[in-house]
């Protein structure tokens, strides 16, 4: 049986400032992500890349996905480290964070130090695709320990509120990321940071991810773990994460496998949207707008970059509101606005989390049937900032969901071991967390690489070749209209993805009855 020593405890005075200093890496995070996602599609297209094959770069996200979060998760679970299960994972992984984005914005720099000129082009974008990669591997690391972080935390009553604190602090590092995309921050900083947006953008998230890390991990206290349960695979201890993973994915409860069914469908949506939405934001722009048609710009990359960070800016707004603490999350109803109880209209009640997950993902089906149709930079904009709620909700609801279930098996676990006079039993706080949120993580990714290899067909066929826009320094060639291009690839694949979004309304209604 494990072994435990003390209890998780939070600074703070107050449940906001508890809930903000644990919750506070989801803003390091999520800056780095905002950041990544912006610019790196435009920035390897300005490299020379066409865009099937920076499709086929973005593997990298849900390859990491797919081998760190369950495997980092399973190790964390057993650490036994007198500093706690998931704090040293998170300071490394920062660590490896920031570094990996210094060398996938200095990435020119860095090549122009050991390869001679001839064969810079090829080797600049190896070494961004490297630097791309080991950026996703590391912080699939903190992502993964700062999730079981909040399970293994807060009590079953309060798993709820860290996720949707969670999500809103993240919200916050997008909309802080966005914001300073959106800003001309060579402008306002000069060149002390670097002499393009991008790199001043890496250099910021590197430091963002250094300082949330250590406010969360100063002002959270773990319980330790003495005694880790006896390996599966005593003699060959390289088995025993794949193993676990294994026999914990074949014996999923029914109701956290439901969850991971819903992911799976959302995940086939989401992913050309966050990948490539603000690059077709800057795209509709370049190609609509007479002034970047016709004049080239010296920093191509830059301004797709701002043009994207303002819709995006808006799109990450929305911050779900937690609900009551004393009632389950998919049976509460708060009031009725006061406007609206004078209308005396008869049983109105709010709608309970799980209806406002399938609500949010049916209005992103809708909204992404609608990309196709976007001819103005004012259009898509609208289309994207509108993305912001239904993308709040596919953050929080998943996480609840899965942080109450894990509690209830954790919990149910200390129950049965207490009752047969077991000593060192589990505080009901998630011992397993790590696995169970890695598992959700494997049906995160692996749509992923479905998602990818749909886009990487759509852009074969659409569009084939380098980007205008970028590649040759920005602006589109003459006779290269929006009309003469024909349909925008980005929005065939977002389009594609209002399928999947509607399965995954589909399948998240079943879990009423499981």
């Amino acid at each position: 049986m494990s072994t435990w020593s003390g209890q998780p405890s939070i600074k703070g005075s107050s449940e906001t400032v508890r809930m903000m200093l644990l919750t506070c890496i989801s803003v390091g995070i999520t800056f780095t992500w905002g950041v990544e996602m912006t610019y790196c599609t435009p920035y390897l297209l300005s490299l020379g890349l066409s865009k099937g094959q920076t499709s086929l770069v973005w593997v990298a996200g849900p390859l990491s996905g797919l081998i760190v979060q369950p495997i980092v998760g399973v190790l964390a679970d057993e650490s036994t480290s007198k500093w706690g299960r998931r704090r040293p994972i998170i300071v490394v992984g920062s660590v490896l964070v920031a570094c990996s984005l210094l060398a996938l914005g200095f990435t020119k720099e860095i090549v122009a130090s050991f390869v001679s000129p001839e064969s810079a082009p090829t080797a600049t974008i190896v070494v961004a695709v490297l630097s791309l990669y080991a950026t996703d591997f590391s912080i699939n690391a903190v992502m993964s320990c700062s999730r079981s972080l909040v399970v293994d935390t807060l009590p079953i009553h309060q798993q709820q509120t860290g996720a949707s604190w969670s999500s809103r602090m993240g919200s916050l590092g997008h909309i802080i990321g966005y914001a300073m995309g959106a800003v001309d921050l060579l402008g306002l900083f000069g060149p002390r940071f670097g002499d393009t947006q991008f790199k001043q953008l890496t250099v910021i998230a590197a430091l963002g991810i250094l300082l949330t890390a250590s406010v969360t991990c100063w002002g959270v206290t773990e319980r330790i773990l003495l005694t880790a349960p006896p390996s599966l695979h005593p003699h060959n201890p390289y088995l025993k994460a794949p193993r676990q993973i294994l026999a914990t994915l074949a014996a999923l409860p029914p109701r956290i496998r439901g969850i991971c069914n819903a992911v799976f469908w959302a995940w086939i949506g989401w992913f050309p949207f966050l990948v490539y939405g603000s690059t077709w934001v800057g795209e509709i722009a370049f190609r609509t707008s007479p002034a970047l048609t016709t004049t080239p710009s010296t920093d191509a990359l830059g301004d797709m970059g701002r043009i994207g960070s303002t819709a995006l800016t808006i799109y990450s707004t929305p911050r779900p509101r937690p609900v009551h603490r004393h009632h389950p999350p998919t049976q509460v109803h708060p009031p009725p606005p006061r406007w609206l109880a004078r209308l005396r209209l008869p049983a109105f009640q709010k709608p309970d989390l799980l209806t406002a997950w399938i609500a949010s993902q049916l209005a992103f089906a809708a909204l992404m049937l609608l990309t196709p149709f976007a001819a103005s930079l004012r259009a898509a904009t609208l289309l994207v900032a509108l993305c912001g709620v239904p993308w709040s909700f596919a953050q929080w609801a998943p996480t609840t969901f899965l942080g109450i279930e894990v509690n209830k098996l954790s919990a149910s676990d200390d129950i049965e071991l207490r009752a047969a006079g077991e000593d060192g039993a589990t505080s009901g706080t998630g011992e397993l967390s790590g696995v169970y949120f890695g598992i959700m993580n494997i049906f995160t990714t692996i749509p992923q690489f479905i998602a990818t290899m749909l886009s990487s067909v759509v852009f074969s066929v659409l569009e084939p070749g380098t980007s205008p826009e970028l590649h040759h320094g920005g602006g589109t060639p003459a006779g290269e209209g929006p009309k003469e291009r024909g349909p925008n690839a980005i929005a065939v694949c977002m389009f594609v993805g209002a399928g999947a979004a509607v399965m995954s309304a589909v399948t998240t209604a079943r879990l009423r009855r499981l």
